[in-house]
């Protein structure tokens, strides 16, 4: 792999509010090798001149689901892998446009998709997954309606419910399914911690999954030395989850200020998932979505924003996600309009890139320029901490997008 050298570049480092000019980066090998003021000295090296644009690390979104084919689980499942794995592709590669590098499949995504992904059969972004969520009996991983008496159980592969999520119930059960997917490569394991939208027969308040339950799931992570993630809407749930060792809330929709105070004491991270949020209360029904997961959401969207209020107020540590579902994918980089309403621009940078990194594990890899980093980078074409729209034009501002090292486009010449 040719090395190649960004000169004469604003950058962003993905922390720093000081983002000193006439930079020089250094790729070799699919990491940055050097980072400088000065500039650097290299044999056989491509020279991009950035001419003062803004580099900084790709984006990061940390709360995907590239097999969700449709708003409704139920038809995403009826379609049949060959399908969803169309989708996949159509999805990842629109993300990767976008200047994401980084995705994290927090349901569905497997060890096929993620080789594919390595053996560049695929257009995509570094590919972390946590397989299937684990959800009880009735959570918001079991997406039956309530006439529907079928179930296939477990790890049975006779029947095709459920592409996204595994039903266990138990200790021991939570156990087997935790190892199974760990087992299979996961990044990490998410749990269903409360009631959630799309799934029909839980309320939103509900809290799922019994404190020993939980606490089993968190030991076999442990273990493996990753973590336990949880999807959380009501306060009481992510209180739970993160009594019990949770690491990560997705989502944290219905959080107030004691809530959110207590899971900044406890070191933990929220992934806040606006964009689906908005979309499902304002389009959910041209959508296909069943009534009763249309009223869900547009009851927590009446209090998403004062959610996230209640993180920043309280300092907690957010990571930026997206959650979209089906033909949604396009609405990826919404997230960021939406977020401004709350967060500033360097806030809402942090959250995409240097924050997520640390979630996801990666600091120091991820989500920074720095020697010995992944060399994940983008070229903007003006100054995001100015005017974070620039990120949420689906990728048209962005001049280079790098990703391990490799030009995904070079629009400069």
């Amino acid at each position: 792999m040719s090395s190649i050298l960004f000169e004469n570049a604003r950058l962003f480092d993905g922390n720093s509010a000081e983002c000193p000019e006439g930079m020089s980066v250094l790729v070799e090998g699919g990491l940055i090798r050097e980072v400088s003021d000065k500039l650097i000295k290299a044999k056989d090296t491509d020279v991009i001149d950035v001419e003062g644009r803004t580099l900084m690390p790709g984006l990061i979104d940390a709360h995907i689901h590239a097999f969700a084919s449709d708003v409704n689980l139920q038809k995403a499942d009826l379609a049949g892998e060959p399908y969803r794995t169309a989708h996949a592709v159509r999805m990842l590669g629109f993300a990767l446009d976008c200047g994401f590098t980084t995705v994290r499949d927090t349901g569905g995504g497997d060890y096929s998709l993620w080789r594919a992904i390595e053996d560049r059969l695929i257009r995509a972004p570094r590919f972390l997954y946590a397989g299937k969520s684990i959800s009880m009996t009735g959570g918001h991983g079991d997406f039956r309606p309530m006439n529907e008496s079928h179930h296939t159980q477990g790890y049975c592969t006779c029947g095709d419910f459920n592409s996204l999520a595994v039903v266990a119930d138990g200790v021991d059960a939570c156990i087997k399914a935790a190892r199974e997917e760990l087992r299979r490569g996961a990044h990490c394991i998410k749990i269903m911690g409360s009631g959630g939208v799309v799934s029909p027969t839980d309320p939103i308040w509900m809290n799922q999954y019994r404190a020993d339950e939980i606490q089993a799931i968190v030991n076999e992570t442990a273990e493996r030395r990753t973590y336990t993630s949880a999807h959380c809407h009501p306060g009481s749930a992510v209180k739970r989850c993160i009594e019990n060792g949770v690491r990560v809330i997705e989502h944290g929709t219905l959080m107030d200020d004691e809530t959110a105070e207590f899971v900044r004491q406890r070191d933990a991270f929220v992934v806040p998932t606006m964009v689906i949020t908005f979309i499902l209360a304002e389009q959910g029904r041209k959508l296909g979505l069943p009534l009763e997961s249309q009223r869900k959401a547009e009851y927590i969207l009446r209090q998403a924003l004062h959610g996230m209020e209640a993180m920043r107020r309280a300092g907690v540590k957010i990571g930026f996600g997206t959650d979209l579902l089906g033909e949604t994918y396009v609405e990826q980089c919404r997230e960021f309009t939406i977020r401004r309403e709350v967060f500033s621009p360097l806030e809402i940078l942090r959250q995409v890139t240097s924050i997520n990194a640390t979630l996801l594990q990666q600091e120091d890899k991820l989500g920074c320029v720095k020697p010995g980093a992944h060399a994940d980078l983008l070229v903007v074409d003006g100054d995001p901490l100015e005017d974070i729209g620039l990120l949420a034009d689906s990728g048209r501002n962005l001049r280079v997008i790098m990703r391990a090292g490799e030009l995904i486009r070079n629009e400069i010449k």
